[in-house]
C-alpha cells in the first residue's frame, strides 16, 4: 500500500519564501546594467562580483562566474505581457519573441539577458486568441479544423 506524501497545510510549520534564483553572468557590472536600463530593475545590494537585482516581487541574484549555470531559463507572472514588451522595445531589451498564447493559458514574451538567459514573462492570456506552439520547424498556430498553422516567419 503506497502512503501520501503531501502534507496538510495546517501542519506545516515552515513557510516558504519567494524563489530567487541566482544566475552566472561573465561581467557583473554590464549584467547589472541592462538588468537596471534594459529591463528596469533596481540594485538592491552587491557585495564584491555578487548582488541582487528587483523589479516588483521579482528578485535575481547575479554572480560572476561562481554560482549558477548559462543558459537558464526562468517565468514570472507579470500583470499585462503586451504592455511590458511595449515597455521592452522603449528600453532597447533584446527581445527573443512578442507576447503569445500558449496553451497552458499563458500569453508570454521572452526577453534575453546579457548573457543570454531567458526571461519569460506570462501573464493570463485572452480565450479568444489563438494559441502558439513551437515544434522542429519552428512556431505556428492551432487550426480550427484541427493540426498546426506554421508560422509565415518559420517556413
Amino acid at each position: 500500500m503506497t502512503e501520501s506524501l503531501q502534507v496538510e497545510p495546517e501542519s506545516r510549520q515552515v513557510q516558504f519564501g519567494h524563489a530567487v534564483p541566482i544566475l552566472r553572468v561573465a561581467d557583473f557590472d554590464r549584467s547589472v546594467e541592462y538588468y537596471v536600463e534594459g529591463l528596469g530593475f533596481t540594485l538592491d545590494w552587491s557585495f564584491g562580483r555578487f548582488g541582487s537585482v528587483t523589479r516588483d516581487q521579482m528578485s535575481i541574484m547575479l554572480s560572476e562566474g561562481r554560482q549558477g549555470c548559462s543558459s537558464t531559463w526562468l517565468w514570472t507572472a507579470v500583470g499585462d505581457a503586451d504592455a511590458l514588451y511595449a515597455e521592452l522595445l522603449d528600453r532597447g531589451a533584446a527581445i527573443r519573441h512578442p507576447p503569445m498564447n500558449f496553451p497552458w493559458g499563458s500569453r508570454e514574451l521572452h526577453v534575453f539577458d546579457s548573457d543570454r538567459h531567458v526571461l519569460r514573462f506570462g501573464s493570463e492570456g485572452p480565450e479568444d486568441w489563438p494559441v502558439w506552439r513551437m515544434d522542429g520547424r519552428g512556431w505556428g498556430t492551432l487550426v480550427a479544423a484541427g493540426g498546426w498553422h506554421l508560422a509565415e516567419a518559420a517556413r
